[in-house]
């Protein structure tokens, strides 16, 4: 398989937008089925056995909350 070139961005979405991918990626969870994203023009598989955290930033008069998804390509 090709290796995809390396990427890092950032979108914005209405919050019904926001909301209804984040009710997907909960039922994925729940169901122990693996997530599927377009972010950006490009699909993203998410595997089963990603890693979940959440990050929180304080600085200089703004905070900052990420919900991230981690995996190692195999």
């Amino acid at each position: 398989m090709a290796k995809k070139p390396d990427r890092d961005l950032e979108k914005s979405y209405p919050t019904s937008e926001f909301i209804a991918k984040l009710r997907r990626l909960a039922d994925s969870l729940e169901t122990g089925e693996p997530f599927e994203i377009q972010i950006a023009n490009e699909r993203i598989y998410v595997p089963v056995r990603a890693v979940y955290n959440i990050e929180h930033e304080r600085e200089e008069g703004s905070e900052e909350i990420e919900f991230q998804i981690k995996w190692d390509l195999e």
